[in-house]
């Protein structure tokens, strides 16, 4: 029963891990940009839950989507004051601006926030729930699911609507976009919005059951570059199931191993599979 336990809670978890890895593979799929403040964006997603849960009051509606406007707004300015700039030079620059964006954003927070660690009051959804015998922390459950659902409608969005259709045909090919009335600046500042919004409210519903402080970012930056290189650069799916699978070896390699082992085990397996298929599992070679 303890084990079922721990496959419940990694799988929940690997939920989260899909939902803001999503966003990141959004960016590459799309752009051909590799974004190194992503996991600044989860972090900041979870302060921002913070300050609306304080000031605003009210459960996950209310800080998760605050998270999400707050993120989304910030993705939008990012894209139109640096990123569109540094796409006309050379892949270093990209590099080199976005990893510097992630030092800015970090020790903005540290400037603003202290590098105290911090984590959410608590809420009538405090608690554990007992299923079928297995112990399942409230919050957890919660986050979960509704990270496995906005994942699936980001996939559906992508694929089943208008706006999926122009973003996939910027990404397919800008001029063609261009000559068909699809303004390609218009679409990458929407991607970069919904990317950096996956990623607030992925903070958001992490900051329910776990503490963080400032650092917090560089943690989900790797973990989201895992998690879309394994499953597959610019596929959604492939970020779900790798995010799950990522999720629940973590949760088994701490049952099983120690806490200490649980990433050595998750970057062992990473590097064993670049070697093995280094397009990922849904990536194309």
């Amino acid at each position: 029963m303890l084990l079922l336990q721990v496959i419940v809670g990694g799988l929940l978890l690997g939920a989260i891990y899909a939902l803001f890895s999503s966003g990141l593979t959004l960016i590459w799929g799309m752009m051909n940009f590799i974004n190194f403040a992503h996991g600044e964006f989860v972090m900041l997603g979870m302060y921002a839950a913070l300050l609306a849960a304080i000031w605003l009051g009210g459960g996950p509606a209310v800080f998760g989507f605050a998270s999400l406007l707050a993120l989304f707004v910030l993705g939008v300015i990012i894209y139109i004051s640096l990123i569109r700039h540094v796409m006309r030079g050379p892949m270093l620059a990209q590099i080199l601006s976005t990893f510097g964006l992630a030092l800015l954003l970090r020790y903005t927070a540290f400037w603003l926030f202290s590098a105290n660690v911090v984590s959410m009051p608590e809420t009538v959804l405090s608690g554990n729930l007992n299923i079928g015998g297995i112990l399942v922390s409230v919050p957890q459950l919660i986050a979960g699911v509704i990270a496995a659902a906005l994942t699936i409608a980001m996939h559906l969005l992508l694929t089943r609507t208008t706006i999926g259709s122009k973003l996939l045909a910027v990404a397919e090919d800008r001029n063609a976009a261009m000559l068909m009335g699809i303004r390609p600046d218009g679409m990458q500042a929407l991607a970069w919005g919904l990317s950096a919004g996956s990623a607030g409210i992925a903070g958001a519903l992490m900051a329910m059951s776990y503490p963080w402080s400032p650092s917090v970012g560089e943690t989900f930056g790797l973990t989201a570059f895992v998690v879309v290189t394994f499953g597959g650069f610019g596929s959604v799916p492939g970020a779900m199931y790798a995010g799950l699978i990522i999720g629940l070896i973590q949760a088994l390699s701490a049952y099983y191993l120690g806490p200490i082992y649980k990433d050595v085990v998750v970057y062992a397996l990473f590097v064993a599979l670049l070697w093995l298929r280094p397009q990922g599992l849904m990536g194309k070679a």
